[in-house]
């Protein structure tokens, strides 16, 4: 690392904890406008339960639309804290550390979000809950086990209630340096009460860090299997288009590459609106970035093998998926803009070391990429559903409508006020980890050679 943090302990406490302890006005301005636009998915939410599907843009043969897109993209998204916490922390790789907080949250928030889309998706909420869960003994309704609509709420849940312990582990002496520090009387109390006793003590720094490292393993198969089960809510239907046994490694891989790109984001604006220049620096930016170029080529290449198996069984159905998909209008369009902003721009930049350490390029890059992949989501529902077969001749065009573009606000805006939120109250960096990153960069002498604390156990 070129640029390491070389703050003092008490300057790094005091600024790690400055959002927690203070209260900004940009912060009650930026949460007014979130809980407004907030306000406005729930309105039309309700709107939906008077009227039904008919608000969005449904369209026989098209009966998926917005609701799934969104819900496929925030899964993705959800994949950013595993990949760059629990694989980097498993790698032993120095430069996650800023990093990981960050990642974790916003795949609890992407997790959360996620879920509340089949739930719109269904039409009839109070009704959702026959599918997911076996309970309705008297009338005999029992979900079928070898559907994906059980296996989604399964592996979701699984992984939002392995997350949230992984956060709450990991966060044990940030909220004991919290409750130190914290001068209110209440929130010492809240503080100590989260905290759960924490006091630093070594077998107490043993069993987190043996924990830390455990969940990190264990929750890796979690990881794979949450998107690969996604995929499989389309791979086990015969619609054209989604019939794919690629489908999992694709859907996983696409999920890392919107995933990481979105951490990217996210750490460039809280270094500016947190004030966290000192600890999130152009090398964390730069090495997400290399990452991010293997991702995405490793994406491109699933996104061709998908491409060509579609084409290599000669099937009319699929060949004329993939022409609607590449050559009718405005389907041509959606995938030039896709694949430019989705690979060719953020990689072809990310090449060159100057971008990969300007936050302003990887601001807009990895924005870009958030933008094409969910045009890719796009792509894979819609034109599969739109092929109209030659035996009915009652067919409408899919046409999205208002009430759907207020859902997708409405969601993100949740996103971005349940991170700000936690923010606000919880640390955002891990100020422990980063603390011990700085004490592993130490050089110490090893015979006539000085070499970093952390090759010791060499």
């Amino acid at each position: 690392m070129q640029e390491p943090v070389t703050v003092d302990r008490e300057t790094a406490n005091r600024e790690l904890l400055d959002f927690v302890f203070a209260w900004p006005k940009w912060f009650f301005a930026t949460t007014g406008l979130l809980g407004a636009v907030i306000t406005l998915g729930l309105i039309i939410f309700l709107l939906l339960m008077i009227f039904g599907l008919q608000l969005f843009g449904y369209a026989h043969p098209v009966y998926w639309g917005f609701p799934v897109v969104n819900f496929v993209f925030w899964i993705g998204v959800s994949h950013a804290g595993i990949m760059v916490s629990a694989i980097l922390r498993l790698a032993q790789a120095e430069w996650r550390r800023p990093v990981t907080r960050a990642a974790e949250v916003l795949t609890i928030f992407s997790l959360m979000t996620a879920m509340t889309f089949p739930i719109i998706h269904s039409g009839r909420p109070w009704r959702t809950l026959y599918w997911e869960f076996p309970y309705d003994w008297m009338r005999g309704i029992w979900p079928n086990p070898r559907s994906p609509l059980v296996w989604d709420p399964a592996a979701i849940f699984t992984y939002l209630t392995s997350t949230v312990m992984f956060v709450y582990i990991a966060l044990l002496p940030d909220l004991a340096l919290a409750r130190d520090r914290v001068k209110n009387p209440i929130g010492k109390a809240v503080y100590g009460v989260l905290s759960l006793g924490f006091r630093g003590t070594t077998r107490q720094w043993r069993i987190q860090a043996i924990a830390g490292i455990l969940l990190s393993a264990l929750i890796l198969p979690i990881f794979v299997s949450v998107h690969s089960i996604v995929s499989w809510d389309f791979a086990v239907t015969i619609i054209p288009g989604w019939h794919n046994t690629v489908f999992a490694p694709y859907f996983v891989i696409g999920a890392v590459h919107s995933g990481v790109s979105a951490v990217v984001t996210v750490m460039i604006v809280m270094r500016y609106a947190f004030g966290l220049k000192n600890f999130i620096t152009k090398d964390h930016i730069d090495s997400l970035a290399r990452l991010l170029i293997i991702v995405a080529t490793v994406w491109l290449f699933f996104f061709m093998l998908d491409f060509m198996f579609g084409l290599y069984g000669t099937e009319p159905a699929e060949v004329d998926t993939w022409q609607r998909r590449l050559m009718e209008p405005p389907w041509t369009a959606i995938a030039i803009i896709f694949i430019i902003t989705g690979y060719i721009i953020p990689v072809g930049l990310w090449l060159f070391r100057r971008v990969r350490r300007n936050f302003f390029l990887m601001f807009v890059t990895t924005v870009l990429v958030n933008i094409g992949m969910w045009l890719e989501r796009y792509m894979i529902v819609i034109p599969g559903l739109e092929r109209k077969s030659n035996l009915t001749f009652q067919y409408g065009d899919y046409l999205p409508s208002a009430a759907e573009f207020g859902i997708i606000a409405a969601q993100l805006a949740l996103v971005i006020a349940g991170f700000l939120v936690f923010s606000k109250l919880l640390p955002i960096m891990p100020a422990a980890d980063i603390k011990e990153g700085q004490i592993l960069r130490d050089e110490i002498k090893v015979g006539r050679a000085r070499v970093p604390a952390t090759m010791r156990e060499a």
